[in-house]
């Protein structure tokens, strides 16, 4: 099964899904505006997310902005989408860890944004991780 960040597509299909030129996709890619995998043979492959940010771009276009604000709000967009990702990894590590130590409930966030699980009763090392627990009713 195929994700939607394989790059499987060759630029003729790249083209004809986009409904650009080639060259249109070529000049895309040398202004970073949308970067397809490369082979071993370095021909480029674009991803079903590649075709779908070259008709956002095309879109945008259409309403008149140019290449270089259509190449910020791709930059933006892809870099939400990076932390959601990241954020839906953070809450599935939270989850299993909740699962696999119940009544442990503390940890830290690491500096590389890593889960590092901590004893009841402990600090974490290095002053700028932050410390999350869950409060007790008895706590008061």
């Amino acid at each position: 099964m195929f994700s939607e960040d394989d790059p499987i597509f060759p630029i003729a299909h790249a083209a004809e899904l986009s409904g650009m030129h080639p060259q249109t996709l070529r000049q895309y890619d040398r202004l970073g505006l949308v970067s397809p995998g490369r082979t071993a043979g370095k021909t480029r492959r674009y991803s079903m997310r590649d075709i779908v940010q070259l008709r956002e771009v095309q879109r945008l276009s259409a309403e008149g902005l140019n290449l270089e604000g259509i190449r910020r709000i791709l930059e933006l967009e892809n870099t939400v989408t990076e932390l959601t990702k990241r954020v839906r990894e953070l809450e599935s590590m939270l989850a299993d860890e909740l699962i696999s130590r119940p009544g442990s409930r503390v940890f830290a966030a690491g500096t590389g944004g890593e889960v590092v699980p901590l004893r009841a009763g402990t600090r974490s090392q290095k002053s700028n991780q932050l410390v999350v627990w869950r409060q007790f009713p008895w706590w008061n």
